[in-house]
């Protein structure tokens, strides 16, 4: 490990990737200007659920500039099915899903045929012109209706169901302390779907060589290194002959973490017609072609004592897998399963989910997978616990938390937390917010009859990211692995290139790993250039997702660069004949211990590998490292958030007056990069609370397709936050880090509600449904009646609320 003292990591260094991107100079997919290419327009199923008795492509085939139209028939033998990557139980039914249907089409947007043209609209007009005789069957969109099997979607599994997967480590001694308690909370929650919306749509373009059988693929991905893999085996294609390149990608959040129809469909006919393919998303296709996330049932109860000390919680799932599984569907929930005991010291344990198939879009990891969802339903049943007892919200969290002298802590569902100061977190964020005084001023609020009520909600979360390691994904029945790749290489003249396996799209990767490695080898992060998503160039790697890119792809970087510094010890000795035990590192220079004038800089080091002149006996040329990093286990983030809200009584408006985050990723590489991670993952957390809902009706229809009717909130709706955090390093890696791309939006969804049912209580209203709009908050005021807050809803030894 070096001894820099240069202190690049940690301080505030505004983004590298920024020029670029401000002033239009970034490439997307879209802006790839590529001669000859042919566009593909895709014919999508208005029917959720319909036979496709015929497919007529002779009107397409007919239109000016079209070059072959295909239905799924043409193609089927051209591609096996789209793989899923998770299959989280031996028994799981998993429906063949083809890139175009041939048979029945299962969701609005399922592509039932594909039209190819020399020009993008053009292509789009001619598939309006295919003709395809549909048979409309009955659509399954409620959840319960799924699981009850009255309408079988996929006829030949015999089921809706896909799967159940349980977690129960001592079913007796859950049940022990259910009958044994004071207190038991029962409660339901709704996880809506939502649709993401990324500000690039998803775009590919399929540029097949002139001779050789290589091809190479640009797509709008998060994961261009499983995306090579996969399309290779759907395929059937040799893996070496395919090369995946995410040029700039403008966010995913988990949308871009899949292999896609479109992707395989534009490959296979680049490669069909030896001409680059290319299609690009439009925003309102978007909700039928990309993954919607969330959507879940979701039932949970706390067993507590008199004082509201938590001895056991059970859940059940219903999660919503859509029509079919894509990349990681099924383990989803998974992701969250083993947190919904959350910050606190709960011994008993259970959880089950099952997996139902519906007549809707596919459902997928979206920003938290999983882990929003568990955080929401433990939290919201926190409060009610905290009525149910008589206290404070914030008391009945003190009185539950995992010590910090619990560290390690090995959880009752099998997992071992890393570090943690959870009741700092707690404190520093009231005390930030100003809790007391707010609760004074409620009360007053409450008192005078105050049509605007004040709300206060809390969200203290904990979670479980940096995806690894490989053995444990291994036991989940995961497909990949969980470690990360880097290499580290000081040219000739001393400018640095760092290769990742890791594959950004916003998250600032350029900047804080020429951070890590600048601090590391005392080089100025201008001369260090960062190399990725590009499977030719970074051939190793399993990319972006999960808050996993820092605490294993920056680890592997910063191992890589150790190991540098090791070679680079060895010269340095070997050139100024000292002991390497003699020499230290810092600044960018070797010195001898006791010499001041015996040093040589890495520079000249670098240099010296590079000419092989004078290196010690069989040592390589040229100064590089390289680190595949397996971590020993995930890392778990941490914090609290504090949402303040007004609810005007008479509308049943929400406003956001005040919203305060405390969070803990470990040690921080750039604070600026973690606020704005925390800042954009509040929003799509404050988002789904509010605004934002993935609309079906009864048909499997959906509602509201395009950002008229999809309410993506706008700077005008973007509350302000203050932000502050905790630091306790992780000891499961040499930086000390956790990730932070997530833990806004796993936090704050709940402080929200929960500040929107706080203000509500004196009505007796504690059901509050996402996204709580003003409509929503107006029916439920206008059939209730005021009253003073009370626990009667709650029952002793058994309370089922409903």
């Amino acid at each position: 490990m070096s001894d820099s003292s240069t202190a690049v990591v940690g301080s505030r260094l505004l983004r590298k990737e920024d020029p670029e991107l401000l002033t239009g100079e970034a490439r997307f997919v879209d802006d790839l200007d590529l001669t000859g290419a042919l566009w593909v327009a895709c014919v999508r199923s208005p029917h959720a659920h319909a036979r496709i008795n015929s497919v007529d492509l002779s009107g397409a085939l007919a239109a000016d500039g079209v070059v072959a139209a295909y239905s799924g028939a043409d193609l089927a033998e051209s591609w096996g099915p789209l793989p899923c990557a998770w299959p989280v139980t031996d028994d799981m039914k998993n429906p063949a899903h083809l890139p175009i249907a041939v048979d029945k089409a299962n969701y609005v947007g399922d592509v039932v045929a594909v039209v190819l043209a020399d020009d993008r609209y053009g292509a789009v007009d001619a598939a309006a012109l295919v003709e395809v005789d549909y048979e409309p069957l009955d659509a399954v969109v409620d959840l319960e209706d799924a699981l009850a099997d009255s309408n079988v979607i996929h006829e030949d599994l015999g089921t809706n169901a896909s799967y159940t997967w349980e977690l129960t480590p001592d079913a007796d001694a859950v049940e022990a302390a259910f009958s044994a308690a004071d207190h038991v909370v029962s409660e339901r929650y709704i996880q809506q779907r939502l649709i993401p919306a990324a500000m690039e749509p998803r775009g590919v373009v399929a540029v097949p060589a002139p001779f050789g059988g290589d091809i190479t693929i640009y797509s709008a991905t998060q994961i261009p290194h499983i995306l090579k893999v996969m399309v290779a085996l759907t395929l059937g294609l040799p893996e070496q002959k395919v090369r995946v390149v995410a040029p700039s990608v403008g966010g995913g959040f988990g949308s871009k973490l899949n292999v896609y129809a479109e992707e395989i469909m534009c490959t296979a006919l680049a490669l069909r017609h030896g001409v680059p393919v290319r299609w690009t998303e439009g925003r309102s296709e978007a909700a039928g072609s990309t993954i919607q996330g969330r959507g879940q049932i979701q039932d949970i109860e706390l067993a507590a004592d008199a004082e509201g000390r938590i001895s056991a919680v059970r859940v059940k799932l219903v999660a919503d897998m859509g029509a079919y599984l894509q990349l990681v569907t099924p383990g989803v929930p998974l992701l969250g399963a083993f947190l919904y005991h959350g910050c606190y010291d709960i011994p008993n344990y259970s959880f089950v989910c099952t997996g139902v198939f519906t007549n809707m879009t596919p459902t997928d990891a979206y920003r938290g997978a999983g882990r929003p969802e568990a955080t929401y339903a433990i939290e919201r049943a926190m409060d009610s616990l905290a009525a149910a007892v008589g206290v404070d919200a914030a008391e009945i969290r003190r009185r539950n938390f995992i010590g910090p002298e619990q560290f390690p802590y090995s959880s009752a569902p099998g997992l071992v937390f890393d570090s943690g100061n959870y009741p700092q977190a707690l404190e520093q964020a009231l005390e930030l917010v100003d809790y007391e005084g707010l609760r004074a001023q409620q009360a007053e609020r409450r008192a005078a009859g105050d049509s605007r009520q004040l709300g206060l909600g809390l969200s203290s979360y904990v979670e479980m990211c940096g995806l690894a390691p490989s053995r444990v994904l291994a036991s989940l029945n995961y497909a990949a692995g969980g470690w990360e790749s880097a290499t580290v290489r000081v040219l000739p003249t001393a400018k640095v290139q760092v290769v990742t396996g890791t594959s950004p799209h916003g998250q600032g990767h350029e900047t804080c790993w020429s951070m890590i490695v600048a601090d590391q080898l005392g080089v100025d992060p201008d001369d260090v250039e960062v190399l990725h998503s590009d499977t030719a160039i970074s051939p190793l790697g399993l990319d972006s997702y999960g808050s996993r890119s820092l605490s294993v792809g920056g680890t592997a970087v910063y191992m890589a660069a150790d190991k540098v510094i090791d070679k680079a010890k060895l010269i340095a000795a070997h050139q100024m004949e000292a002991n390497v035990e003699d020499l230290e590192f810092s600044d960018g220079t070797f010195r001898v211990k006791g010499q001041p004038d015996a040093e040589m800089p890495l520079a000249a080091v670098a240099f010296e590998a590079f000419t092989a002149h004078n290196l010690p006996d069989g040592m390589e040329p040229n100064l590089e490292g390289h680190m595949t990093w397996d971590p020993p286990n995930f890392t778990f983030p941490f914090g609290t958030h504090v949402a303040v809200v007004e609810v005007d009584t008479e509308t049943g408006e929400v406003e956001m007056v005040d919203y305060v985050a405390v969070d803990d990723c470990g040690n921080q590489i750039n604070p600026m990069v973690v606020e704005g991670q925390i800042h954009g993952g509040i929003l799509q957390g404050v988002a789904q609370a509010l605004w934002e809902e993935a609309a079906f009706d009864a048909e499997g229809q959906p509602r509201n397709v395009s950002f008229l009717d999809y309410l993506v909130p706008s700077p005008a709706e973007t509350p302000s936050f203050r932000t502050d955090s905790t630091v306790t390093p992780s000891p499961t890696n040499p930086m000390g880090v956790k990730g932070i791309g997530e833990a806004g939006t796993i936090a704050s969804t709940p402080a929200v509600i929960n500040a929107i049912a706080d203000a509500l209580a004196p009505m007796g209203i504690y059901d509050v449904e996402m996204p709580a709009t003003p409509e929503r908050i107006w029916e439920l005021i206008s059939g209730s009646q005021l009253q003073e807050p009370s626990s009667s809803r709650w029952s002793l030894r058994g309370l089922l609320r409903r």
